[in-house]
């Protein structure tokens, strides 16, 4: 099927509305999936800038779901790359871990005990999504799954153990 010029998005009329019906919502996406740590206003001008370099590429109703798909690699590329910037990092603060202060050394395991202490004065129920979703990384939807509840449950419990948790342990 060949296209005309006006079914792909290089004209500047199309691609700006596109960009005015799509950029809040892609920028939304990002913050609400990825947080501000990688900086989803960047992710979402690349997204738009890929677009443009494929404009000829692509027809306007198939737009939407190009940002997105773009923004969202973009956001896991970045995410791995911190990932391995910790890992590095990581690495080679252990080496220097034998140095440590003793006294630090003697304060991570007091904060330890008091964070297991914190731990067990929460509810079955409180403490398993905590450590389910904060220990194993599982997802709230996961989690809410293997409980039988919905994911807004499961929040709703996440949320209310990490202000108890705040309130046993007052340096955190």
């Amino acid at each position: 099927m060949t296209h005309s010029k006006k079914s792909n998005v290089c004209e500047e009329k199309t691609f700006e509305t596109i960009y005015n019906k799509h950029a809040t919502d892609l920028y939304n996406f990002l913050y609400y999936k990825y947080g501000e740590q990688l900086d989803p206003s960047d992710k979402v001008q690349n997204a738009f800038i890929k677009l443009w370099e494929k404009c000829s590429d692509i027809v306007p109703e198939k737009a939407k779901s190009f940002l997105f798909t773009v923004a969202n690699n973009l956001s896991i590329n970045a995410f791995k790359h911190q990932k391995v910037i910790l890992n590095y990092e990581s690495n080679h603060l252990s080496d220097t871990k034998n140095s440590q202060d003793p006294s630090f050394i003697m304060e991570e395991k007091e904060y330890l005990k008091k964070f297991q202490k914190a731990l067990s004065k929460l509810s079955p129920e409180k403490r398993a999504t905590f450590l389910m979703c904060k220990a194993e990384g599982k997802k709230h939807q996961e989690v809410a799954d293997l409980f039988g509840v919905s994911r807004k449950t499961i929040e709703k419990r996440l949320y209310t153990a990490i202000d108890e948790l705040r309130i046993y342990i007052k340096e955190i």
